[in-house]
């Protein structure tokens, strides 16, 4: 019979659950249970076998609305679909919690640095998988990155770097066929302006500096390897985990030769102050690192805690230790060295990272010029 809101209304239970189709729209039908509960359903064929989708319960669904979507089934049927295993694929889909665990398994753990795989994992536990983890992969839409983004308003560095870990993670995802390809949904959505932080040592700073790390290591509040850490920071301009991580068979005449680095392979070269930093530490037997830790072959793991009691002690409370590199680069450029030079001497590989120092050398062009104008205008009176 044609399925109307009144033929189905009349259709009673049975002892059995049966079905009725529908006369005009072939696939279109309704099931009644003995508990008087109406389904109304579609049934078509696909790669051989019979398939059924449930439209909706007669009372919830009305019979021109399931008829409506009963077309569109159909219709998508006809063009090659298959929205029953659509719907079976869905249900079956991972939570993102779920590919969270192999991202980290299958990505993080085996392609990331050791900094850049504890930033990732802070990003999943702390913020995707709370907000996140309970949406279906494939369910993750655009509107929803949207709305996780704007929940980070208050930390947009902290976002960004959040915001980087989803997007491979969903990446990763089309990768692993468990969404189509292109659909990112963190496309077009916008990070957050990082506002840079810039901070550089004056010749005041520096000197003051230097004079309370020397009196730490002489009155026995730091240990050599602490001051020693913070000296060579300061006088290569590399990187805080290139010189905890940095081994004695590294060393070579004038720089350490890096097997790895953020950048990849890296020679840091340095002069003959280094050296003695260097010629002046003790060897600790069994122990590769140059800046060792306390524990037997390990090497000085937490330069933070010293940290923050030196820069206290020099009236610098401000300086973050990743300062002292922007200090080594401020100090190049004020002496006249090119931006390529700098950034081979820092190791960065991208010219654009380098860049960030270009209004030093502008400021330093500048006096150049007030210089030379100041000279040349005197001549002229002359």
């Amino acid at each position: 019979m044609k399925l109307t809101k009144r033929s189905v209304d009349a259709l009673m239970p049975e002892d059995k659950e049966y079905g009725i189709r529908d006369i005009e729209l072939k696939g279109f039908g309704i099931r009644v249970m003995p508990s008087g509960r109406k389904t109304y359903q579609v049934q078509y064929r696909a790669a051989g076998r019979t398939r059924k989708i449930k439209i909706g319960v007669h009372g919830q669904v009305t019979a021109d609305e399931a008829r409506r979507e009963a077309k569109k089934l159909l219709s998508e049927v006809a063009f090659g679909a298959n929205p029953s295993e659509d719907k079976r694929m869905y249900r079956d889909a991972p939570l993102v919690s779920e590919v969270c665990d192999r991202f980290v398994d299958e990505h993080v753990k085996v392609h990331l640095k050791p900094t850049t795989q504890r930033t990732y994992k802070i990003s999943v536990e702390k913020a995707i998988k709370p907000k996140l983890g309970k949406y279906k992969v494939k369910a993750l839409t655009r509107a929803d990155v949207s709305k996780f983004m704007h929940g980070m308003r208050d930390k947009p560095i902290q976002a960004n770097r959040t915001f980087a870990a989803l997007s491979k993670l969903m990446n990763l995802c089309e990768q692993w066929g468990l969404r189509p390809d292109g659909s990112n949904p963190c496309r077009h959505v916008k990070k957050y302006k990082e506002n840079k932080r810039e901070r550089y040592l004056s010749p005041e700073e520096l000197e003051r500096l230097g004079i309370v790390l020397n009196q730490s290591e002489a009155e026995g509040t730091e240990t050599p390897f602490v001051v020693a850490a913070f000296k060579l920071l300061i006088l290569t301009g590399a990187r805080l985990g290139e010189i905890q991580t940095l081994k004695w068979e590294y060393i070579k005449e004038g720089c350490f030769m890096l097997p790895d680095s953020k950048t990849g392979a890296k020679k840091v070269y340095f002069g003959p102050e280094v050296q003695q930093i260097l010629d002046a530490l003790p060897k600790k037997p069994a122990n590769p690192y140059v800046i060792a830790g306390t524990l037997e072959g390990e090497y000085m793991n937490d330069m933070q805690k010293p940290w923050r009691r030196i820069r206290k002690r020099a009236g610098l409370e401000d300086v973050r230790i990743h300062d002292l590199r922007h200090t080594f680069a401020s100090v190049m450029v004020g002496a006249g060295h090119s931006l390529p030079t700098i950034g081979k001497m820092l190791g960065h590989s991208q010219p654009q990272t380098t860049a960030r120092y270009a209004h030093l050398a502008d400021a330093a062009m500048h006096d150049v010029a007030n210089s030379m104008s100041g000279m040349i205008s005197g001549m002229f009176k002359k």
